[in-house]
């Protein structure tokens, strides 16, 4: 029930801040909703960094993106997004913020990319104890194990969420994306436990 409640809190605050944003004319943006397959390996085994395929089920990912926020040319008038996922298994879900950019690729209309970077916080385990301490119970080794093997230990519940999508805009109002999501505590947030999540999936954005 604390993880529960902790974890709506947050997502709460997360989709409040998007209202927030979007609540301005000047902000508003768009809203989309995905579904994504929950601790893919693929990604992470072709580019060498690995991956913890513990989880199963899907995320379903909601979520509001503003629009470019034109006064940041700092940083590339990027758009703000905010949202949560649940995960269908009731294993680790998350909330989370952050910065994205969409990249025509070629005219506007079309293709395009959108490359992200955010901060997230997840319900899901960070530090799970060790299996093999002593003085264990075999009951407690037992469960022990059974969490190393079926849950990814996130080492913190406080993580970078870096994003990559290929979209295409099939209107004014709709576009669809192939997204990628990636969690990590990136050795910042907590040394040691690194195992990360890896969600991919497809959503569909609508323009307010």
């Amino acid at each position: 029930m604390m993880k529960t409640a902790t974890f709506a809190a947050v997502a709460s605050l997360t989709l409040a801040c998007a209202a927030l944003g979007c609540a301005s004319p000047a902000l508003a943006g768009e809203a989309f909703v995905g579904v994504y397959k929950h601790d893919v390996t693929f990604i992470g085994n072709a580019v060498g960094l690995g991956a913890a395929g513990r989880e199963g089920g899907a995320d379903i990912h909601l979520g509001y993106r503003t629009k470019r926020i034109e006064r940041l040319t700092w940083l590339g008038k990027p758009q703000v997004h905010a949202m949560v996922s649940i995960n269908t298994n009731n294993t680790s879900n998350f909330a989370a913020v952050g910065f994205n950019w969409k990249i025509e690729l070629g005219q506007p209309g079309g293709f395009y990319l959108r490359p992200g970077m955010g901060l997230a916080y997840t319900d899901g385990k960070a530090g799970l104890p060790p299996a093999n301490a002593p003085n264990l119970t075999p009951e407690e080794r037992d469960r022990r194990t059974w969490l190393y093997y079926n849950r990814i230990d996130f080492g913190s519940k406080v993580l970078f969420e870096p994003e990559l999508a290929l979209g295409y805009q099939v209107n004014d109002k709709l576009a669809l994306e192939l997204s990628y999501t990636h969690l990590s505590n990136g050795q910042i947030f907590h040394q040691g436990k690194n195992q990360g999540l890896d969600d991919a999936g497809v959503r569909l954005v609508y323009a307010f």
